[in-house]
């Protein structure tokens, strides 16, 4: 497996770990907000092979308690689960971010418990989630399977949503609140511009459209926050 970034340590990726947090390339979503672009179609340069991230691992051991998965989308990798195996077996819990296209390898690496923790973004609500991915259509069975399996896993998991003020509103809100409804954790983070961005005049909505949004989806997951505001 090619490594295509790697943040030595991060107190933000995975809550209550001091861990690193390695990047994926490639995925089958086109969000047009999205920090990774470089990432998406999986032709940036990777920065290491796994064995040398492996060998990282080991020297770290007793500095990191924990490793964060990202991308891209990391389920496209083919060989993910045989990685965590390697991971898990040097005795480091593992959180995967998802988009919650693929519940059919979700749910193997969570039966062979090979994630202790797991982050999906959920774009918008049903009606919208097709244009805030990017795509002409997205199969909401699938992110359905994923949210479902989710909730009846039994391991640490959160929804989290970027907010993009001209692709969200406030009708939004009330039906991912009910669509998420009983969720363990869903968090609201604003977006946040930078180079790496592909599309431009995007923007974060303000403080206060954000609290409301928030006020809306406790209504539903009692434990939903914002984060990064």
């Amino acid at each position: 497996m090619k490594i295509h970034g790697l943040q030595k340590m991060t107190l933000l990726d995975f809550p209550g770990r001091v861990a690193c947090t390695v990047f994926f390339g490639g995925c089958d979503m086109r969000c047009p907000f999205c920090h990774n672009a470089e990432l998406i179609d999986g032709t940036a340069p990777a920065v290491m092979e796994e064995e040398e991230l492996l060998s990282f691992l080991e020297k770290r051991k007793g500095l990191l308690d924990g490793v964060a998965v990202t991308g891209g989308e990391p389920t496209l990798q083919k060989d993910l689960p045989e990685f965590f195996r390697k991971v898990k077996a040097m005795g480091y819990p593992v959180k995967l971010d998802t988009n919650g296209l693929h519940p059919e390898r979700l749910e193997k690496l969570i039966t062979e418990k090979l994630v202790d923790y797991v982050a999906m973004d959920i774009k918008n609500s049903p009606e919208k989630y097709a244009q805030t991915a990017g795509l002409p259509f997205v199969d909401l069975q699938k992110i359905q399977k994923s949210i479902d399996l989710l909730k009846n896993s039994g391991i640490e998991y959160e929804f989290r949503t970027t907010v993009v003020d001209e692709l969200h509103e406030a009708e939004d809100f009330e039906k991912i609140g009910k669509w998420l409804e009983g969720a363990r954790a869903y968090y609201l983070q604003a977006f946040t511009d930078r180079d790496t961005v592909v599309y431009e005049n995007l923007h974060a909505p303000t403080k206060e459209c954000m609290e409301s949004y928030l006020y809306t989806v406790r209504k539903f997951v009692p434990n939903s926050a914002l984060r990064g505001i």
